[in-house]
This record gives structure tokens, C-alpha cells and sequence, in this order.
């Protein structure tokens, strides 16, 4: 039998290799960004200096941030493994609950367990979360939050996810407990089942607690992106602007739902303001009558004001480059991507469940994270093994589905393109990417590990291969 000490030094040793992995691959990126003093010739002309100047400043500071932050994450997590964290805070739960009737339950420990994980993990993630927004992307004109803001959202979070994750907890350690020698099928199924649930509830219920979404109105792009659904034989529902400005200036857009219901969903950022809409507003504010010179100069400087909002506002896409990035989106569809996404990510947690039904009682485990008693805890047995034993496993997984999400990616660009989007998409992308401060350049090694999408030059070769 291999000595707890091996599995402890062993699972330290993997968490300090990949870690420095990861170090290693910010630094050549960061050597990118260092290096590259001129706009790339393909983009010369739709990429100007100083929108170049400020995305390598932006990647620079995410860059500089982000081994920072990933440092801090790092000993944070050595040192919970070398003071045996998890039997710090199962002891703790059990305390919690010593006075009463549940003192000896199990499922109740670890309902208090996982309230306690919960609390820490935003503790010591809340001085990241704040440097990023408050400072890093304040200082770039990305962040839209205000304090009260950014609060509220934080503790709408923090008990939405308590709601979530504490009842899931205790049907699991129920399912482990009652299932038997085979429970790891049932609690599969009981997976399936509620990331299916979560799928369909979330969009409608929870994500508009975070977010205002509104129906898109009647118009000229509402009737183009109804047409395009009937093309492609998509099941449109609904189509929705979500008021993604309030918390950045950054722009997406998706599609959600099973079967015949499927809703679009754009952000307003994404949105550009019409012309049309901007002389309505310059006449009715000419029609006003003035009544002396103080009101003249006032209505001047409300004018003023609302000009710079809708030229803020006028940084969006057209209406052919939303298609086509609709059309993108829309390809993922009709190509089965999700679908077969869902299946990988069913299959994966079946293996995974598997495994964790062979080892999750195995002494070793529980003693080398300092349980040295009798009980062997579900949920720690979880953490365990989900987190650190199947840590190398993992990480091949990750890769090989960045990879494979690259490769979708390059087929719903195709998708568009035989839909005749290929010039709306390129400068819908090109677009996109400055908006967001996008570097153009990244370093081969550190895409490849990273970018779930690929680089804005690659796409825009694929695209333009052909035509």
C-alpha cells in the first residue's frame, strides 16, 4: 500500500508543477506583450495606434495582475493543504452543531461544512475581485459598477449560491449513502438530471436577478435576426437586450433553451444607436422653446451631455455584423456543438464518479489530509478527489477540451461564412476586439493552453481563405 506521506507530497508536488507551468506560460505571454511594438500588417488598416497602445497596456496590467493573483491563490492553497484544512473546518462544523440534535448527522455537518468553504472562499477571494474591477478595469473604461453596486451583487451571489450548492450537498452524501455498492450510476443520473434543471432555470429566473432583460423592440434588426432564425430552421422564441452596461463595457451575446423554446439574447453594449435615432432626438430638443439666455446655455450643456452618451452608446455593430455573429452563434447550433459539449462533460463525470466510487472510502486518502479517525466524510472525500487525485487527469481533459472547443469555433465561423457573412463577421470581430482591447499577438504555447477561442488573426486567415 503507497503511505499517506506519498500521496500528500505527491499531490503537493503536481500543485507546484502545474502551477509553475502556468507561470511559465504568463511569462512568454508577457514577453508578447513587451515586444510587439507595431500593429500587425493585416490589421493596419482596421486597427489604429492608439487602440493598439491601449490594448497592449491592458493585456500588460491583466498580465502583471493575473501572476499576482495567481501566487496568492497558490499559497493560500499550500498552506491549507499543510495545515489540514479540510479536518480544521469538518471539526469546526461538527462544533457548530454540538448543542444540538444533528450533532452526529452527517448531512448536516456537511451542509455547515460547505457554508463555512463557501464564506472563506469569498473572503479570500473578495480583494481580487475588487483590485480587478475597481482598479484594473476602471483604469481601461471597462467597469460600469459603482460600490453599492458591486456589493449587492456580491451578496445576491453569496446567498444564491448557498441556496444552490447546500441542497445539492445534502441530496449527494444522501445518494452516496443510500445507493450502495452502485451509487455511483444513481448519483450520475441525479447529476444529469439537475444540471439539466439548472440549464433551463437559470437564464429565466436567476440571471435576470443579476441583470435587466428586456425584449428587443420592432424594428429593422429584429425582423433580420427573425429571418435568419427561419433560414437556418432555428426555433426562436424570444430575442432579448440584456443590460450588461451597468456592469461593463465588455460585449457578447448567446442563445439558451431546449427544444422549441430558445431565446437569443444580446447585450446592449453589443448595440449600436441608429442615426435616425439620433436626429429624432437633435429635432425634438431644437423644438423646445427657450426662455432666456440661462436656459439656452443649460439646454446646451444637456444636449452636450446626451450626445456623449449616444456616442458612447454608438460604439456597437451594425446590424450585419450582429447577424453575422449571430450567425456564428446560430452555427454552434446547427452543428451540434452544445449538444455534443453536454455528452463529453455526461460521459467525463460518469468516469469521474466511477473512480471516486472505488477510492472515496480508502483510509489513505483521508489520512494524508489529516483524518486519522474512523469517519471518512462524503463531502471531504469529494474535495479530495475531485480536486487534487484527479488533478493530472484533469488538466489533460482541460486541454483536450480547449482544443476541441478551438476546432467548433472554427466551424461556426465556416458556418457563417457559407451563409455569405464572411466580410459582416470579419469586421464584427475585428470590431469586438478593439472595443474589448484585444492584443492582436499572443504567444503560440500559451493560446494553445488558454484560448478556448482562437487569436483574431487566425480566424480572420480561415475566414478570408477562399474568397
Amino acid at each position: 500500500m503507497i503511505p499517506e506521506s506519498c500521496v500528500y507530497y505527491g499531490i503537493l508536488t503536481f500543485s507546484w508543477i502545474e502551477f509553475l507551468w502556468e507561470q511559465y506560460l504568463t511569462l512568454r505571454q508577457r514577453r508578447v506583450y513587451k515586444t510587439t511594438e507595431q500593429v500587425p500588417e493585416k490589421l493596419t488598416d482596421v486597427l489604429n495606434v492608439e487602440t493598439f497602445e491601449k490594448a497592449k497596456a491592458y493585456g500588460i496590467d491583466k498580465n502583471s495582475f493575473s501572476i499576482t493573483e495567481e501566487w496568492f491563490n497558490m499559497l493560500i492553497s499550500t498552506a491549507f493543504i499543510c495545515l489540514n484544512g479540510y479536518t480544521l473546518i469538518w471539526n469546526s462544523s461538527k462544533y457548530c452543531l454540538a448543542e444540538t440534535s444533528y450533532k452526529d448527522n452527517e448531512i448536516m455537518i456537511s451542509c455547515v461544512f460547505i457554508l463555512i468553504m463557501n464564506t472563506i472562499s469569498v473572503v479570500t477571494s473578495l480583494p481580487v475581485s475588487i483590485y480587478s474591477t475597481f482598479v484594473i478595469e476602471e483604469k481601461h473604461g471597462f467597469n460600469k459598477q459603482t460600490v453599492g453596486f458591486f456589493t449587492k451583487d456580491k451578496i445576491k451571489n453569496f446567498i444564491l449560491v448557498q441556496a444552490i450548492t447546500i441542497p445539492i450537498t445534502a441530496a449527494t452524501i444522501g445518494i452516496v449513502k443510500w445507493g450502495g455498492r452502485y451509487f455511483f450510476i444513481y448519483l450520475w443520473v441525479f447529476c444529469l438530471v439537475t444540471t439539466l434543471l439548472f440549464m433551463t432555470i437559470y437564464p429565466e429566473f436567476i440571471a435576470p436577478l443579476f441583470d435587466k432583460y428586456t425584449l428587443l423592440p420592432d424594428g429593422n434588426l429584429k425582423t433580420k435576426i427573425e429571418e435568419l432564425a427561419k433560414q437556418v430552421k432555428f426555433p426562436l422564441f424570444k430575442i432579448y437586450i440584456v443590460e450588461g452596461s451597468k456592469r461593463s463595457a465588455h460585449s457578447n451575446a448567446y442563445f439558451y433553451g431546449f427544444f422549441n423554446n430558445k431565446r437569443i439574447v444580446l447585450y446592449d453594449t453589443l448595440l449600436k444607436e441608429s442615426k435616425d435615432t439620433k436626429d429624432d432626438k437633435k429635432l425634438e430638443d431644437d423644438k423646445k422653446p427657450l426662455i432666456d439666455n440661462e436656459v439656452e446655455e443649460d439646454k446646451k450643456e444637456i444636449i452636450k451631455n446626451d450626445n456623449e452618451q449616444i456616442e458612447e452608446k454608438g460604439k456597437g455593430m451594425n446590424d450585419e455584423e450582429i447577424l453575422a455573429v449571430l450567425c456564428h452563434e446560430l452555427g454552434h447550433w446547427k452543428l451540434n456543438h452544445v449538444l455534443f459539449n453536454i455528452v463529453i462533460m455526461q460521459v467525463n463525470l460518469f468516469i469521474m464518479l466511477f473512480f471516486f466510487g472505488w477510492l472515496y472510502d480508502n483510509s489513505m486518502l483521508y489520512r494524508a489530509f489529516g483524518f486519522y479517525e474512523s469517519v471518512h466524510p462524503v463531502i471531504v472525500g469529494l474535495a479530495i478527489i475531485f480536486q487534487y487525485v484527479f488533478s493530472p487527469y484533469n488538466t489533460v481533459i482541460t486541454f483536450a477540451m480547449t482544443t476541441l472547443s478551438r476546432q467548433f469555433e472554427f466551424q461556426a465561423d465556416a458556418f457563417a461564412k457559407k451563409l455569405g457573412k464572411a466580410k459582416a463577421l470579419e469586421s464584427g470581430l475585428i470590431r469586438l476586439n478593439n472595443e474589448n482591447l484585444g492584443f492582436p499577438i499572443y504567444d503560440k504555447l500559451y493560446s494553445a493552453w488558454h484560448h478556448t477561442h482562437p487569436q483574431l488573426l487566425e480566424r480572420l486567415e480561415v475566414i478570408s481563405k477562399g474568397e
